[in-house]
C-alpha cells in the first residue's frame, strides 16, 4: 500500500491529467499491491475543490481535504501525512513538474533498503528569476541553518512508514517538510529525474516567500545567527579597543591632537545600527518561542471528500 500525498493550491487544470498519470503509473509498478491518491486542497478559491470532489466522486481511491484557509504547502504536507495509510508515502507537488512517471524508480530504488529515496532534479524547467530566487534560498539556508542541503532536491520523495511515524512525532508549531525529514537522518538515496514545465497556473513563491522561508527555517533549526551577532559584537569591541590605544599612543608619543566629530558620529551610528540589527534577531528567536508556546493546531480541515 503506498499513498500519494499532494499539496493543491491554484492548480484547479491539472488535477484531471494528474489523475490519469497517476493511476498510470501506478498500476503498472510491480510491487503495489494497492494505493490511495491523498489531495490536501489549500484554500486557493479557484474552483479545486470543486475538481477535487468529481474525481472522488469517481474514484474512491481518492481521499481529499480541504483546509479551512491558506496554510501554506509544507501544512497540507502535514496533513497528507497524517491522514495516509499506506506503509510507504510518495509527496509531489501538483502542478506535474513532478512526474508521476517518476514514482517507479523512487519505489524500485527505496527496495534496497533505504527509508528515504529523493528525487534529484537535474535542469530544473522553471523561469530565470525562479532559479536564481532558489538558489538565494537555499544559500542563505546552507549558511545560516547548519542544515547541508541539495538545491537540486525539493519536496518529491518517497519515504516509508517509520520516517512518516517520526516526523509526525515532531509536534513543533513550524513546519519546513524536506528540512525536517534531513534533520531526522535516515538512510537516504538520490534519484536523478527529469523536470518538466508546469502543466498550468503559477508558482505561489516569491522571493519574498523563500527569503522569509529561510529564515523561518533557519531560526527553527539553529542559534548560528546569535552565535554570527556575538561574534560581530565582540569584534567591534576588540577593534574599539585597538583604535582608542592607537589614538593614545599618537597623542602621547608624536603630540597629534584627538579629532574626530564625523568619525564619532559614524562610530555612533554603527553602533546603533548594529545594537538595533541584534535585537531584530533576538526577536526572531522570541517570536518563534512565543508561536510555539500558543500549541494551536498545524492546520484546520474545513472539508473532507472519502475520509
Amino acid at each position: 500500500m503506498i499513498s500519494i500525498i499532494v499539496p493543491v493550491y491554484k492548480a484547479k487544470e491539472c488535477l484531471g491529467p494528474l489523475h490519469d498519470r497517476l493511476k498510470q503509473a501506478l498500476s503498472s509498478t510491480q510491487g503495489i499491491t494497492g494505493y490511495e491518491i491523498i489531495l490536501v486542497e489549500d484554500c486557493g478559491r479557484d474552483g479545486s475543490w470543486e475538481s477535487i470532489e468529481l474525481l472522488a466522486s469517481k474514484d474512491p481511491r481518492i481521499r481529499a481535504v480541504q483546509l479551512s484557509r491558506n496554510f501554506g504547502q509544507h501544512q497540507c504536507i502535514t496533513a497528507g501525512l497524517e491522514l495516509s495509510k499506506g506503509n510507504w508515502a510518495v509527496i509531489m507537488d501538483c502542478d506535474l513538474q513532478d512526474r508521476p512517471e517518476d514514482i517507479p524508480k523512487l519505489w524500485e530504488k527505496a527496495q534496497e533498503g533505504f527509508d528515504v529515496v529523493n528525487a534529484r532534479r537535474g535542469k530544473r524547467n522553471d523561469p530565470v528569476w525562479k532559479r536564481a530566487a532558489s538558489r538565494i534560498y537555499h544559500f542563505v539556508l546552507q549558511n545560516f541553518s547548519g542544515l547541508s542541503y541539495d538545491p537540486q532536491v525539493a519536496n518529491f520523495r518517497i519515504i516509508n512508514r517509520k520516517v512518516i511515524n517520526a516526523y509526525l512525532s515532531m509536534h513543533e508549531n513550524f513546519r519546513s517538510f524536506g528540512a525536517q525529514v534531513h534533520w531526522l537522518g535516515f538512510p537516504t538515496a538520490y534519484v536523478e529525474i527529469k523536470h518538466d514545465g508546469r502543466h498550468g497556473g503559477k508558482s505561489s513563491y516569491t522571493l519574498r516567500k523563500l527569503v522569509a522561508m529561510a529564515v523561518d527555517t533557519i531560526t527553527a533549526f539553529s542559534n548560528k545567527p546569535l552565535l554570527v551577532s556575538a561574534g560581530v559584537g565582540f569584534f567591534i569591541f576588540l577593534a574599539s579597543i585597538c583604535f582608542s590605544l592607537y589614538l593614545v599612543i599618537r597623542k602621547v608619543v608624536w603630540s597629534v591632537p584627538i579629532e574626530g566629530w564625523a568619525s564619532l558620529m559614524v562610530s555612533l551610528w554603527f553602533l546603533g545600527g548594529m545594537i538595533i540589527a541584534n535585537l531584530g534577531i533576538v526577536g526572531l528567536y522570541i517570536g518563534k518561542i512565543y508561536d510555539e508556546t500558543r500549541h494551536r493546531p498545524v492546520y484546520v480541515i474545513s472539508k473532507r471528500v472519502n475520509c
